[in-house]
């Protein structure tokens, strides 16, 4: 039927490219799997799920992060993401926004949210509430202007003192400088601290918004606390970058089909 309709056209009708025909039927290919992921998609709502996390790193180092449900129903892949940006300043930060955010969605009942929180606290002890990451969380703008009591709260400000105490444990006059005039400046946002362009370049926390960049841009008053900012908001927190996973990602990104979009790599997985 195909063929006769095309034969309908005459010789010389230009055929569809093999990029044409790869889109339109592996798009339709995806919408058929959203469509069987429905049923899937409605006992996550009733009985619940768990969102896993994997990384790698292709052959250019670019760091891919791949995301998927699992439930009674078996795991599904749901989309990769391409993760470049340093995390070191925003895990702290970010466990908290979702602890509020779980604490909204239900509803502020203490007995629904309560079990919750203390799971994602016990698995945050000694892990990811250490004197780096709090520092880190205190240093990003975007959480301190953002919540200007940050600054008060005992338990990060001992750990701050804690992270200089160590980093600079054999120079107490750069201890001196950096904890009692830098941080000072920084915290009541004298200078370029507290210019308007500074606080509005940090209120939106999207890719394009870089704390280390920013430190490097707009703490130039105190040039030792600035320098370490920009060090400690420039790691990473997780060591998935170095990691080769042999996943579906490993046999759809060869030398072959190295220039595939994300877009159509998710599609393809």
């Amino acid at each position: 039927m195909m063929l006769g309709v095309v034969g309908q056209f005459e010789t010389g009708l230009p055929p569809p490219t093999r990029y044409a025909l790869s889109d339109t039927h592996l798009n339709h290919e995806v919408e058929r799997t959203k469509n069987l992921l429905k049923k899937n998609e409605q006992e996550w709502k009733e009985d619940g799920c768990s969102i896993m996390t994997d990384a790698w790193s292709d052959r250019k180092r670019r760091i891919i992060m791949n995301l998927c449900v699992n439930s009674k129903m078996g795991t599904a892949f749901l989309s990769s993401k391409e993760y470049w940006k340093p995390s070191m300043g925003f895990v702290y930060g970010e466990i908290e926004v979702a602890k509020e955010e779980i604490i909204i969605s239900l509803g502020g009942n203490e007995k629904a949210y309560k079990p919750i929180i203390d799971i994602i606290n016990k698995k945050m002890k000694g892990r990811l509430d250490s004197s780096s990451h709090l520092t880190s969380y205190l240093l990003n703008l975007y959480y301190h202007y953002k919540d200007p009591q940050l600054q008060y709260d005992p338990d990060i400000m001992n750990a701050v003192l804690d992270f200089f105490d160590t980093l600079l444990c054999n120079n107490f006059m750069m201890q001196r400088q950096v904890v009692t005039i830098d941080l000072l400046k920084y915290k009541k946002k004298v200078d370029k601290f507290g210019c308007d362009l500074s606080i509005k370049n940090c209120r939106v926390n999207d890719v394009e918004f870089d704390p280390a960049s920013w430190c490097g841009l707009f703490g130039g008053t105190p040039p030792h606390l600035t320098k370490i900012a920009m060090m400690i908001l420039s790691l990473t927190s997780s060591s998935s970058g170095c990691e080769r996973n042999w996943s579906m990602f490993e046999g759809v990104h060869t030398k072959k089909r190295n220039r595939l979009e994300a877009s159509k790599l998710n599609n393809l997985v």
